[in-house]
């Protein structure tokens, strides 16, 4: 006859099975990259479960500054201090980190000068920044962000402004979601938005606004849904227009004519860009009021429309109306938290539905770079990551993740 097993032994054996549960669950439950993350870049991780770093000061580099926060893996950066980080020369940021803008006091953080490169970075999760340009010698031809390379990255609630080639540039990059951004006042030479040679991006309630033209130029297979763009100059939304196949599902967007616009809302069109488009309206009569017809297939001659869209995130994008669409992004794209100077003045122009606005050359135009107010830093519940919660997230994650709900 066996011997019983001792209620130790038990106890032993159901915390096992208990603890393997447990684990199994988390892993089969990864939350997205934050409460809200849609798209292709929507499950990044960033630095989970990784160090806290705090910002300490707003210079360019050494201990305690943002250049040192994002030079090494597995972090997840917070901000005790507000204001302008002016880059002496280009910065990059690595990968597998989490930069938590929202943590800054006062009227938060924007980095200014100098291209920001996430240039072969991959798993980035980037919120409530600013990012400005303006006419820094030697950027010519640079992005305000450079992806080159990157993957799996999440872009959301960020100002990227006064681009002098492009706001935003991608080439064979993957896995990427820009969402809920400001992208605008692009400045001379180019005065675009933004170049797109990248697939299984999406692009998703952003305001595309005072760009000559690239809202974006879209080279690879994108998303592009429930955004807005106003005051293009030449053109709005641009095609491929290469030899190349591109994919694009064009869904719920308003296209909001300005001073500066051309009729031409899209365009540069060839056989070799596939277009599904569903629901976009389009305003071109300046009259101050939203009163948009929709698109129809005439407006994108060149083109090749098919019946249905072709891309398919495992994180899908909540579609609304292009009218819904348009509330929301006024309300909350950019770094909308303590809204500037310079932002609120893009969103006035908006607003005003064709009767403000204009392509720019310098930022001194429109009176520059002005002033981002400090204040005193915030408490942080935690000093380190944390264990992961029943949510999936660790504690650092669940602290961050409510300062923006």
């Amino acid at each position: 006859m066996k011997t019983p097993p001792s209620l130790p032994c038990i106890l032993a054996l159901l915390a096992l099975f208990s603890c393997g549960v447990t684990e199994s669950s988390q892993a089969a439950e990864s939350p997205v990259a934050f409460p809200g993350a849609e798209g292709f870049g929507a499950l990044a991780t960033g630095g989970r479960g990784g160090e806290i770093y705090h910002v300490t000061n707003l210079n360019d580099s050494g201990p305690g500054s943002f250049r040192d926060a994002v030079s090494k893996r597995g972090r997840t950066v917070v901000f005790d201090v507000g204001g302008y980080i002016a880059l002496s020369h280009p910065l990059i940021i690595t990968s597998d980190i989490t930069i938590a803008g929202q943590t800054a006091p006062g009227d938060g953080i924007c980095l200014r000068n100098y291209e920001v490169s996430l240039s072969k970075s991959h798993n980035v999760i980037i919120r409530y920044l600013r990012f400005r340009q303006g006419l820094t010698p030697g950027q010519e031809k640079k992005y305000v962000l450079g992806l080159n390379d990157s993957s799996d990255v999440i872009l959301d609630h960020l100002s990227i402004e006064w681009g002098r080639w492009d706001c935003i540039g991608f080439s064979k990059s993957s896995n990427v979601t820009i969402q809920y951004c400001l992208i605008g006042e692009a400045v001379k030479p180019q005065r675009f938005g933004c170049l797109c040679q990248s697939d299984n991006v999406t692009f998703s309630h952003n305001l595309w606004i005072d760009n000559k033209s690239r809202n974006p130029k879209s080279k690879g297979h994108i998303q592009y849904i429930n955004n807005v763009v106003y005051n293009w100059g030449v053109t709005g939304y641009v095609g491929g227009h290469s030899k190349a196949p591109h994919s694009a599902d064009l869904i719920g967007n308003y296209f909001i004519k300005g001073p500066s616009s051309s009729d031409r809302f899209a365009g540069e069109f060839t056989g070799t860009d596939n277009i599904f488009q569903s629901g976009n309206l389009v305003d071109l009569n300046r009259n101050g009021s939203l009163s948009g017809r929709g698109a129809e297939a005439a407006d994108f001659k060149g083109a090749t429309l098919v019946p249905s869209r072709a891309l398919h995130p495992a994180v899908p994008v909540t579609e609304e109306t292009a009218q819904d669409a348009y509330a929301h992004v006024v309300a909350s794209a950019g770094d909308s938290l303590n809204r500037d100077a310079i932002d609120s003045r893009l969103i006035a122009q908006v607003k005003s539905l064709g009767t403000q606005g204009a392509i720019i050359d310098d930022p001194a135009q429109v009176g520059g770079f002005g002033d981002l107010k400090g204040g005193s830093p915030m408490t942080f519940p935690v000093t380190t990551s944390g264990n992961i919660l029943p949510s999936g997230y660790t504690q650092i994650e669940e602290f961050i993740n409510s300062l923006v709900k």
